[in-house]
């Protein structure tokens, strides 16, 4: 097995190498790759030292999957030339994800999907995955009708500039912005670039993904993203209304028995999903939830989840597993 991983000098990369060790995924050659001025530099990883290589010289070794996470347009230009010397791509910006020729997968619900002929695989949105591996359960039994969100999305979705504005707001250093107001003690609700229509590209993610995802294009979605002054985790607010009744035990029960989730829905004990315990792990974590009695078929809950681990490199590895146990790629398994 040959593994590359493009852009493992950013937040999602560092954490990438976090995930593979831990989940114990067999490498015998690993690939570090980034941008120019990272190359030759060395990093560590799984105690051994590494160079870091450019594009040509990683395409040039034709690894078995690349995992990249250094942006939509790298992707965009060197993902297509991995993929002609073999390679499976699994990529996390949002380059691929809605073109129709790609697969967007979240492996609890769709993996099933994949073939040997899917050379760039889409891992989705951070606040998508989360959203939709809650929700999966749900529409599988009752049917989606409609869906009204909201995010509370921490600022190392955005990357590490952002994290390091509020860390120097918060000491009261000279601060590089990357956000256009500041960030700690704020909320600001904006996420991505606005559209003409008002909404932004954070917020049609969630719309586009989520039917994807889902096969279901019927879902109406409506959402507003808001950055938080959090290092790690994004929260939802998530309204849903179902096409049929649903007992609230059961659906509590459903969400229960749905591997990856953990329900956290104890009020009278002050028990319900926090972005600072959901910190560092892969789970998803669902609280909160409760009937919303405005609507019929109407029901309330909260989502978090560590948006650099189940909602970026998490989500990507177990992605690579499939493809080795189900042998897509050119291994054994």
């Amino acid at each position: 097995m040959k593994l590359a991983v493009v852009g493992i000098t950013g937040l999602v990369g560092n954490v990438m190498k976090q995930v593979l060790t831990e989940r114990n995924f067999q490498i015998d050659e690993f690939i570090p790759v980034a941008s120019p001025r990272s190359v030759g530099k060395q990093i560590e990883f799984q105690g051994k030292n590494y160079t870091i290589v450019s594009m040509e010289d990683a395409i040039a070794a034709a690894p078995d999957i690349a995992i990249f996470s250094a942006g939509g347009g790298t992707s965009k230009e060197w993902a297509p030339k991995f993929a002609e010397v073999g390679t499976t791509v699994i990529d996390n910006s949002s380059a691929w994800r809605m073109d129709p020729t790609k697969k967007l997968i979240v492996p609890e619900i769709n993996a099933n999907q994949l073939t040997a002929e899917d050379k760039i695989i889409a891992n989705p949105n951070c606040s998508t995955i989360q959203m939709v591996a809650a929700l999966n359960p749900i529409h599988k039994t009752f049917g989606l009708k409609r869906l009204v969100i909201s995010t509370y999305q921490s600022v190392s979705g955005t990357g590490v500039a952002a994290v390091k504005q509020m860390n120097d707001e918060r000491a009261g250093h000279e601060v590089d912005m990357v956000y256009p107001h500041p960030i700690d003690q704020n909320c600001l609700p904006h996420g991505g670039t606005f559209n003409d229509d008002g909404y932004t590209t954070e917020e049609i993610k969630l719309v586009n993904e989520t039917r994807k995802i889902l096969s279901d294009d019927s879902i109406q979605v409506t959402a507003t993203v808001v950055r938080v002054p959090v290092t790690g985790g994004h929260s939802e607010s998530v309204n849903i209304e179902t096409k049929q009744a649903f007992d609230l035990k059961e659906i509590i029960e459903m969400l229960e028995d749905t591997d990856g989730i953990v329900v956290q829905n104890n009020h009278n004990e002050n028990e319900y999903p926090m972005p600072l315990y959901a910190h560092h792990k892969d789970e998803v974590f669902v609280g909160r939830i409760r009937r919303d009695f405005s609507i019929e078929n109407g029901l309330n809950m909260w989502v978090v989840a560590d948006n650099l681990r189940k909602g970026a490199a998490t989500n990507a590895v177990q992605i690579a597993e499939f493809l080795v146990a189900h042998e897509l790629v050119g291994v054994t398994a």
